[in-house]
């Protein structure tokens, strides 16, 4: 069956699984390529890497399944790179930033490395009324995921971590690279100096922290990626206290909060005492559709503290002025816009779009009586396959329906059995998907 509707949304690029194909060539032929070779040792923090990426794996995938089906148009529902265009009054803002650069007046170079005040005075007011949240402590960045890896800058690499099973693979890779997991056991696919979390859907995909050991770091994202599942207050309190108890720091990840429609909390900085032991990573990726843009912030509080009394604002501070020049005058421009009353009512009706998205989509798999997560307060639909493997799933979808999706072991050995569905996309591939799907599974 060839299907002549083409949608396409990214497919990931960091999250880790084992390849299949075997790309190795003879000994003698790669000595006869091999002319010179440096003294210098490969950092055996990066041999303990996962072999492989899911994106690799699913274009090598996809790549054979066109080859055999030439005539067939594949919808993407992979990762979620969002698909609904910038707000005018964003862009235009990024536009008139740009083009004041070719004046005398307008013209500007560098800026604080932390970040233009007027934005991180909007994104404290806004996004963080109530929570005693100060502009000095906001970092704007260049996006979540470089300051996931500025963070680990300022751990030491001794500190033990825990993460949720499954989870965004980014936590464990950075962690990696940093020496802090450990050695990779092929047969669990877990890190031996990681703590797995298991997270189940008995409990809204939160750990039991009464049965998690003490580590120095928790890593947590809420709503989850790649559940969609959001914390509740309650919880949240329970990983606060956890964190006080064990003189732990969690590392909050709140990328998707935007999209959370219940009572759940948006940020950690909502419970009492999280100040004192919580970094917050955010973007404007998901919310903004500045995937592409590049723009997020960190919050470091001043009331975080190490053992020695020394606050750790200082030392991220440093990290950022050494590493980082700051984000683009430009990009701040429209991070700035996105907070005016228009530019923000703008982003909560696309957010609203992706939302009706990911309802059509839980309602195609309820409809063929799968267990279904997510789709409520964040854009990913997470499918439960009992039975059978991540990837036999993956397969299955993609001979029969031509939809490409992302297995749920690609996010940890608790995601097996599981597939990721986003909801990031145009309507009318959303549509084409639900009536491919229940044709066909």
């Amino acid at each position: 069956m060839y299907y002549q509707l083409s949608c396409v949304v990214c497919i990931p690029r960091s999250i880790w699984v084992q390849p299949s194909t075997n790309h190795s060539s003879s000994k003698s032929d790669r000595e006869q390529r091999i002319e010179y070779l440096t003294k210098i040792p490969r950092s055996v923090n990066l041999e303990s890497l996962q072999n492989g990426y899911l994106f690799p794996e699913i274009s090598t995938r996809e790549s054979e399944y066109s080859r055999r089906n030439p005539h067939a148009r594949l919808i993407k529902l992979g990762i979620g790179d969002t698909t609904q265009p910038i707000p005018d009054i964003i862009t235009s803002a990024m536009a008139e930033q740009a083009l004041a650069l070719s004046t005398a007046q307008g013209y500007k170079g560098y800026g604080p490395e932390q970040g233009n005040r007027e934005l991180r005075r909007a994104i404290a007011e806004t996004l963080y009324q109530g929570m005693e949240v100060k502009e000095n402590e906001i970092f704007v960045s260049d996006g979540a995921q470089c300051d996931i890896s500025r963070v680990q800058m300022l751990l030491d690499s001794s500190l033990s971590i825990a993460l949720q099973d499954p989870t965004f693979p980014g936590y464990a890779d950075s962690s990696v690279i940093v020496g802090r997991a450990g050695r990779l056991n092929a047969g669990s696919r877990k890190y031996k100096k990681i703590v797995y979390m298991k997270c189940e859907p008995e409990n809204n995909f939160f750990p039991n922290l009464s049965k998690t050991p003490r580590t120095d770091l928790i890593f947590f994202c809420s709503p989850n990626n790649p559940t969609g599942s959001a914390a509740s207050r309650q919880q949240l309190e329970q990983l606060v206290e956890f964190a006080k108890a064990n003189g732990s720091i969690i590392i909050y990840d709140s990328a998707y909060a935007a999209y959370i429609s219940d009572e759940s909390p948006r940020s950690i900085f909502e419970i009492p005492g999280a100040k004192e032991v919580a970094i917050e990573i955010s973007s404007f990726s998901k919310f903004a559709g500045f995937t592409g843009v590049r723009l997020g912030w960190t919050v470091v509080p001043e009331e975080l503290l190490y053992a020695n009394g020394y606050p750790m604002i200082r030392d991220y501070d440093r990290i950022v002025c050494t590493c980082f020049n700051g984000a683009s005058n430009i990009v701040q421009a429209g991070g700035l816009a996105c907070f005016s009353a228009e530019g923000f009512g703008a982003l909560k009706r696309t957010m609203g779009y992706y939302m009706e998205n990911a309802k059509i989509l839980v309602e195609t798999f309820e409809s063929m009586g799968k267990k279904v997560y997510g789709g409520k307060n964040g854009p990913y639909v997470w499918v439960h396959f009992p039975g059978l493997s991540s990837w036999q799933v993956f397969n299955q979808i993609l001979e029969r329906a031509a939809i490409v999706t992302v297995p749920g072991i690609g996010f940890g050995p608790g995601g097996e059995g599981y597939i990721r569905v986003s909801a990031f996309g145009h309507r009318e591939c959303i549509l084409e998907a639900s009536r491919r799907l229940t044709k066909v599974l």
